[in-house]
């Protein structure tokens, strides 16, 4: 049974809602202010919210921001009031509302758009995360007043962030609504056709992830678009977790690029830097997976969110969605717990030994490339492709280590997006 959650401070008003829903056959709960949507909401996901715009407490429409902001926007909601402005219907739809009814609701019209809606969230998927619902810890307001002060600006944009921190969600943040959002997945096309991206970015954000891959064709192509950025009308944003600036000193890294991008620069912090949200974190992740039916009802206990709050997160966001997703697959009880969290983030043991099988029969020079070949790669992936951390590890400058790993042959593949 279809269940509808209507939100309205008016008893009489969600008392008739109440009955007529529930003569078409619906399961319907109420609450009479945002206080009582936000529990129930808390409680699960209803197919529907019909929402009162004005209310004593914390009006609709900001409760709908917050649902957004959040990730809990995962059902449509039809927004209600009898005092409706187009300003404020439109304001409603760009947030994420489904459809505005205005009072007093004539029936045929409430049933018509409540199976609208319905349909419509059976098919919803899963909304992007926003910058809001990555943690409220002081450093997560201090980047989000940052970006705020950099938001209106239209000069480039660099975001220097580690492998999964949500670089995307920081450019989105700063991005204008209801404009083109261009995030190509593979940069080869700053070398092919630079300015087919200028045309599909025109009046709106051109995101570019992970710059310090590029080769020196897409370097220069990034040039090419810096240099006629503003003849679009478009914002460009990149997202980095390389050092360019020693990157440049290395030759690696074109120095009129990096004079052009770095003027306007936002450091976005590591998980591990704000561990008091990954509580909050985790059990949002897999609340998202329950609601849509990944995974069965599950919840943490206490030690295992003491667990994930305490690891270092190499990965940051990434990797624990990836982790919160799996535990939400491959736990055996309705409760989470630390021993499970113990399995998925260590499932062979804290300290990792070399394989056995590496070649032993070789010449000694042979035999120590492969040894740290395997070394190398080994620290790279468990820093998640964090280049100062794994020269931290293993105690090298960043300097040699390169060295080391062209001399080895290990190439630094392209990270994931941020």
């Amino acid at each position: 049974m279809q269940q509808i959650l209507v939100v309205d401070d008016e008893i009489g008003i969600r008392e008739l809602l109440s009955e007529i829903l529930r003569d078409e056959g619906y399961q319907v709960r109420l609450a009479e202010n945002a206080s009582q949507a936000r529990a129930l909401r808390g409680q699960g996901r209803p197919d529907l919210v019909l929402l009162d715009i004005w209310m004593p407490d914390t009006d609709g429409i900001t409760l709908l921001k917050e649902w957004a902001s959040s990730g809990l926007l995962t059902m449509p909601v039809v927004m209600m009031s009898g005092h409706g402005t187009i300003d404020t219907a439109v304001e409603a739809t760009r947030i994420g509302a489904y459809d505005f009814l205005e009072k007093p609701i004539a029936l045929q019209k409430l049933l018509a758009t409540v199976g609208r809606a319905l349909r419509s969230g059976e098919q919803q998927a899963k909304p992007n995360l926003m910058l809001s619902a990555l943690g409220r810890a002081p450093l997560m307001t201090e980047l989000k007043q940052r970006l705020e002060r950099v938001a209106g600006l239209k000069s480039p944009l660099l975001l220097i962030a580690e492998a999964g921190c949500g670089a995307d969600l920081c450019a989105r943040f700063v991005h204008t609504p209801n404009a083109p959002w261009v995030a190509p997945e593979n940069l080869a096309q700053l070398a092919e056709a630079p300015l087919d991206l200028l045309t599909q970015a025109r009046e709106g954000t051109l995101y570019l992830h992970e710059i310090g891959d590029l080769s020196r064709t897409e370097q220069k192509g990034l040039l090419l678009v810096i240099g006629r950025v503003e003849k679009y009308n478009a914002r460009l944003i990149c997202a980095t977790a390389r050092d360019l600036s020693e990157m440049v000193a290395q030759g690696a890294f074109d120095a009129r690029l990096y004079s052009a991008i770095s003027a306007l620069t936002v450091r976005v912090p590591s998980l591990r830097e704000h561990r008091e949200d990954i509580p909050e974190l985790a059990n949002l992740f897999l609340l998202r997976s329950i609601e849509a039916k990944e995974a069965p009802p599950r919840h943490f206990g206490t030690a295992a969110l003491n667990a994930l709050r305490n690891y270092d997160w190499p990965g940051n966001l990434s990797q624990l969605e990836n982790v919160v997703r799996t535990l939400a697959l491959t736990a055996l009880g309705e409760e989470i717990g630390v021993n499970d969290v113990n399995q998925v983030l260590s499932p062979s043991g804290a300290r990792h030994t070399a394989p056995s099988g590496l070649p032993l029969d070789l010449p000694l020079r042979e035999a120590r490339d492969a040894f740290e070949r395997v070394y190398f790669e080994h620290h790279i992936a468990k820093e998640g492709g964090n280049m100062s951390r794994v020269a931290d590890s293993v105690g090298l400058e960043r300097t040699h280590l390169y060295r080391k790993l062209k001399q080895l042959g290990i190439k630094l593949t392209r990270r994931g997006e941020e």
